[in-house]
């Protein structure tokens, strides 16, 4: 049965093994929205001519082919580690934890280069009821924001810059992760300070101290700059593998209530601190719940706005950006979820 409405659409990525080379979509997420799209360069080759005012369509041509969008989820406890992997570069995999049905993902930033997905969105078509298959080859997460705000459930947003559209290929068969759930707010703590070391290629924070200020939102954007328009000779219009070429960044705000110690005067001591953010709920096995944490040996806040305005309550949203400590990773995702492989 159809509803020949967005309730019928999907979207599917996998892994490429060479930029830009289509290859069959399998894993598959529940999304709020995307807005993939191609998009040519035109060429209007005007030119003078007697008797002739208008542009003629025999000189009009395409020079350039590219892709560009996104698209938003709710965070779930199985099937993130592919997203994960091409957000940062990770080169992390799932390990079995003991003889448990749950399994670790370590993610750390790494080189972009060389990850790549196919992305296919599903549209249905109201006049018909087809479910239009578009394709979309050579696809790199260029940005990414995570948010977890009081009342509401995690959520990414993945920014993605691809090579080319195909819409020949067939619809694949969406399956989905049995039983996938959704983290929220309720699974959110947040610790500031404490000493950070990494065994074994994971970094843990000891010592950090749960904020006991009410902050109602924490967000993390991350950017991975990259030289998207590489056009040559002999590529028909389409571009050669995106390379990073400036520093990538991870930034981040608390909107929080105004609290002088806890809060401003670190912003005011102009020290780096630990942070780690961390959801938990359930059960992946006995003893091992369902797990995303994002850990940050060395953040600096950088801008805080506390300001009166009315009779409310004060608010200060506290900015940060993440920093290299010259030990640990810069920064960390970990996942623990019932996913066999990422």
């Amino acid at each position: 049965m159809t509803t020949r409405s967005g309730l019928d659409a999907q979207l599917g990525f996998a892994a490429e093994s060479t930029f830009g080379t289509g290859v069959t979509v399998t894993r598959f997420l529940e999304f709020d929205n995307e807005d993939m799209k191609f998009m040519p360069t035109w060429l209007e080759g005007e030119g003078l001519r007697a008797g002739g005012k208008f542009k003629r369509s025999s000189r009009v041509s395409v020079s350039r082919k590219d892709v560009n969008g996104k698209f938003d989820i709710k965070v779930p406890n199985k099937g993130l580690g592919l997203l994960l992997k091409h957000m940062i570069g990770s080169s992390g995999t799932a390990t079995q934890i003991g003889a448990t049905t749950a399994y670790e993902q370590v993610h750390t930033p790494g080189d972009m280069y060389g990850k790549s997905m196919t992305v296919q969105v599903g549209r249905p078509e109201p006049g018909t009821g087809t479910v239009r298959p578009f394709g979309y080859t050579g696809c790199k997460i260029t940005q990414w924001e995570m948010t977890v705000q009081d009342g509401d459930h995690l959520k990414l947003s993945v920014t993605l810059d691809g090579r080319n559209e195909d819409t020949t290929t067939g619809l694949a068969t969406a399956s989905y992760a049995s039983g996938a759930e959704l983290y929220n707010f309720s699974h959110a703590t947040l610790k500031l300070g404490g000493t950070p070391a990494t065994a074994s290629g994971k970094t843990s924070i000891t010592g950090g101290v749960a904020v006991a200020t009410v902050v109602n939102q924490v967000q993390l954007k991350g950017e991975s700059p990259m030289a998207v328009d590489r056009y040559g000779v002999g590529n028909a219009g389409l571009k050669a593998e995106p390379i990073e070429n400036d520093y990538p960044t991870v930034t981040g705000t608390l909107d929080a209530e105004f609290a002088k110690t806890e809060l401003y005067d670190v912003y005011k001591a102009f020290n780096a601190l630990a942070l780690e953010l961390t959801l938990e709920f359930g059960a992946a096995d006995t003893g091992q719940p369902f797990h995303l944490s994002f850990i940050a040996p060395a953040i600096k806040f950088k801008e805080s706005s506390p300001s009166v305005d009315g009779p409310g309550i004060v608010k200060a949203q506290m900015e940060f950006e993440v920093y290299d400590n010259g030990v640990d990773p810069a920064y960390q995702f970990r996942y623990i979820s019932t996913d066999t492989a990422i």
